[in-house]
């Protein structure tokens, strides 16, 4: 398994990954709009942090994972997010990509933590997090996306 940066060629999976089995703890599917604007961010190489394509070992694309910075209550972090196709889920992918890009984001030297912040209900994101080494701080509400509350674990690994 390795990362690839996200480039033109990957807004294929931002479309897989627009599902409702796929969206189902983020608030549901979004427009295609939506997608595109979210095209473009992956692409923006100005802004801190990378998305990233996840390509296992035959070359296949089997999703994506990003660190992005986050800031509240007056400090700043890395947040990171993923999406694995449901084709690879349950193989362990996911748990090294995360080993991955909290590799990329401790390199950056900017933040000390990484944090992650799957719904409550969402026990294969949960179960991923501390799979993955991560503290979890505990519940709190997030804004994702924007327009749509929800009660998130808040959990962090120390870069």
């Amino acid at each position: 398994m390795r990362l690839t940066r996200w480039s033109e060629d990957d807004f294929w999976l931002l479309e897989a990954c627009n599902t409702e089995e796929m969206t189902a703890f983020l608030g549901g599917p979004e427009s295609a709009e939506k997608l595109k604007d979210r095209q473009r961010r992956y692409l923006d190489v100005s802004m801190p942090g990378r998305m990233s394509v996840i390509v296992v070992d035959d070359g296949e694309k089997a999703g994506s994972i990003g660190y992005w910075e986050h800031t509240e209550g007056g400090e700043t972090f890395w947040e990171t997010g993923w999406a694995i196709l449901p084709a690879y889920q349950g193989r362990g992918i996911a748990t090294a990509a995360i080993a991955e890009v909290a590799k990329a984001a401790a390199a950056e030297g900017t933040h000390p933590s990484l944090h992650a912040y799957p719904g409550v209900d969402n026990a294969a994101s949960n179960a991923l997090c501390r799979k993955a080494g991560f503290t979890l701080l505990g519940p709190r509400q997030f804004e994702y996306p924007k327009g749509h509350w929800m009660t998130c674990n808040d959990w962090s690994l120390d870069l």
